[in-house]
């Protein structure tokens, strides 16, 4: 079957499975990935319960109980330990305590672990402790293509070896391969990453030739992508429609649940924050291969999996809960896709204030509301800063900033922008089979400027949208000039290719463009807040500071963008 006939079974959990007898013929692999710090259901932003952790270990004990815990195997396919105000507390708030994820690891009996990307974004300090105390409980974090700079050898196992059943089960885990295009190197010092074509097959064959496996697994924090080899982050088909030797690949990194065979070999994504798992079933005896995807019950509560873990939810909920500051309005992202708004300006007043860059490039992240007027607590912050960018300051000509911008706004807009301001489509997910408008680019690669005074002409042509009129103090803005530029750490390596293939310059020339390193954009918001009474308008935009920018023809861009927005349902 392929791509394009996915075998996707979207079902409920049962809480228990009656009637059930082990078989000891059958072997069950349950698989998570993109977890984000979802270990637990408490959402300390409300009294909802979260999709988490909790509903997973409902759904593999209901198989443990129904087939037994020898023919059950539990594995997770990378980016665990960013992403959830739990998991930054105990990445860098409590780092004396053991890591909460090893023991959650431990306690719901996963059988290894695979890491990805977010995962290395976390930093040497947290990675290291991290897989260090997962070995300690007999729990094997993989990552095959992660080697060390110097000698190439894997800095991480790239296998370990499962007994299930009386079966020898190799468990091969692989990172992504893009990660020096998305985080800055201190992040990941000493360590290369390898592209996926070149090791998984060479690996598969070392490990069948050395340990004579019953089945071999392959799980890689990569998208599943389209199989044509044209992307370095997604190549879970590609892998799919070349490995030889491989009964069950797993993929992750793109947040899209789905299943698909090749040849015998099954492959499954199994989503992301724990709304949805993989289950594969392998019939040693028939032959028989099955897989699914299983979505789990938002609401499902493991009452004595969170009473084991209470003593951390206090923790959290305590730090995650402190004032820091008030807002006088509410902040929105999706606004930004329209103009300026508050959201973007207080990320340009944050990024020049502590820089003293002349110019600064920021990006919507998120959805819709990020943050309602009043009380500010440490909780909002995850949700206006989701991400754990650093900030960077970077010199760049004014040549290079107008051509930044033309490539910003050129995946920004619609082609011709007649129809519609946005570039968005009415798309038929194939994995699915759901129809949505959604936008064709992402939304955190739409950079805007401050700093400067421009238009954007919606009438003209992509790539020759932007004139810039002057510097924010209306001073002259010189093509040939060098300016400082505040951006972040994703950005500042090349992250969304604004720089790359926007402003042209060649990726090994981006760390020498560094002029300085600071300290995540989310403390300095954090800092932002706690130094003001409230935060108001006024307070986050500056004009001789910030500058201006807007859309021209301005009735013709209002009028279009309120349709794309309806439409995209903010």
């Amino acid at each position: 079957m392929n791509r394009h006939s996915p075998l996707l079974f979207l079902s409920i959990i049962l809480i228990s499975i009656q009637g059930c007898t082990p078989k000891s013929d059958e072997l069950h692999i349950v698989t998570t990935g993109d977890v984000h710090g979802r270990f637990l259901s408490v959402d300390f932003s409300s009294d909802r319960p979260q999709s988490s952790l909790e509903a997973v270990n409902i759904y593999t004990d209901s198989l443990r109980r129904c087939f037994g815990r020898d023919n059950v195997l539990l594995l997770d396919a990378g980016d665990i330990l960013q992403g959830d105000n739990m998991a930054y507390y105990f990445n860098y708030v409590d780092t004396v305590s053991e890591h909460i994820y090893p023991r959650i690891a431990d306690y719901m009996g996963y059988d290894a672990v695979t890491l990805g990307n977010h995962d290395i974004e976390t930093g040497h300090a947290v990675y290291d402790r991290v897989t260090a105390q997962l070995e300690n409980r007999g729990i094997p974090t993989l990552s095959g293509n992660v080697v060390n700079a110097s000698d190439g050898q894997p800095y991480f196992p790239y296998y370990t070896m499962v007994n299930k059943g009386g079966r020898k089960i190799a468990v091969l885990g692989f990172n992504n391969a893009n990660i020096k295009a998305w985080l800055p190197e201190h992040l990941w010092s000493g360590l290369d990453f390898v592209d996926l074509m070149q090791c998984v097959q060479k690996r598969v064959d070392e490990v069948r030739a050395n340990e004579n496996p019953d089945l071999v697994i392959v799980t890689v924090h990569s998208g599943t992508g389209l199989g044509d080899g044209s992307m370095l982050e997604n190549q879970a088909l590609d892998l799919l429609h070349s490995l030889k030797g491989v009964d069950l690949l797993i993929g992750a990194h793109d947040h899209r649940p789905f299943t698909t065979e090749h040849e015998g070999c099954i492959y499954i994504d199994s989503g992301a924050r724990a709304q949805t798992v993989g289950h594969a079933k392998v019939n040693f005896k028939t032959g028989e291969r099955k897989a699914e995807i299983v979505r789990l019950k938002r609401e499902s509560r493991d009452l004595k999996m969170a009473e084991t873990f209470a003593a951390e939810i206090e923790s959290v909920r305590e730090y995650t809960g402190a004032k820091i500051g008030k807002l006088a309005m509410e902040l929105r992202s999706d606004e930004a896709l329209g103009g300026m708004c508050d959201y973007i300006n207080m990320l340009h007043t944050v990024q020049l204030a502590e820089t003293g860059a002349d110019i600064s490039f920021a990006a919507p992240i998120g959805s819709g509301r990020l943050a309602k007027a009043g009380d500010v607590v440490v909780n909002d912050l995850f949700k206006i800063y989701p991400y754990e960018n650093q900030l960077f300051m970077l010199s760049l000509t004014g040549k290079e900033i107008k051509d930044y911008l033309e490539y910003s706004y050129g995946d920004w807009l619609a082609p011709d922008c007649r129809e519609h301001l946005l570039g968005i489509q009415n798309k038929t997910d194939e994995r699915t089979g759901n129809s949505r408008w959604s936008l064709t680019g992402r939304s955190y690669n739409f950079d805007s400027a401050a700093g400067i005074i421009y238009t954007v002409n919606i009438n003209k042509p992509q790539g020759k949208r932007i004139h810039i009129q002057s510097m924010a103090d209306g001073s002259t803005f010189y093509p040939d000039k060098c300016y400082l530029v505040a951006m972040t750490s994703y950005r500042a390596t090349g992250g969304g290719d604004l720089l790359i293939k926007g402003a042209g310059i060649p990726a090994d020339e981006l760390s020498a463009r560094v002029v300085s390193r600071h300290i995540e954009i989310r403390e300095l918001i954090k800092r932002f807040f706690s130094d003001r009474e409230v935060v108001t308008p006024e307070s986050v935009y500056d004009a001789k500071s910030l500058g201006s920018w807007k859309f021209i023809p301005e009735a013709k861009a209002s009028e279009l963008f309120e349709k794309d927005r309806e439409l995209l349902d903010y």
